[in-house]
């Protein structure tokens, strides 16, 4: 999730919205494992955002995952919440 401040972070209430949903761990573990595969790759992160390229619902094998600035990876509509209200993203004017 995106914060213009790292402090306005409800760590607390992630876990236990974690918690509540079923499979979500698991979930967040298999992000973890594709960063950590990632890294023996080699492939550099620094200042990167992984992407999915078809949501996560799609898995976080190699072919659904990308490397984008966090410009570009958080660049989606949000709910007050912060969840992608729209998975496209926002329109250059």
């Amino acid at each position: 999730m995106a914060y213009k401040n790292k402090a306005d972070r409800n760590v607390a209430r992630e876990v236990e919205l974690e918690k509540k949903r079923p499979g979500a761990h698991e979930a967040r573990m298999e992000r973890q494992r594709a960063r950590r595969a990632a890294d023996k790759a080699g492939i550099d992160r620094t200042g990167k955002d992984i992407d999915h390229i078809h949501g996560t619902k799609a898995g976080n094998g190699k072919a659904n995952l990308r490397l984008r600035t966090p410009s570009q990876n958080r660049s989606f509509t949000r709910n007050s919440d912060h969840t992608v209200k729209i998975n496209e993203p926002k329109k250059k004017k």
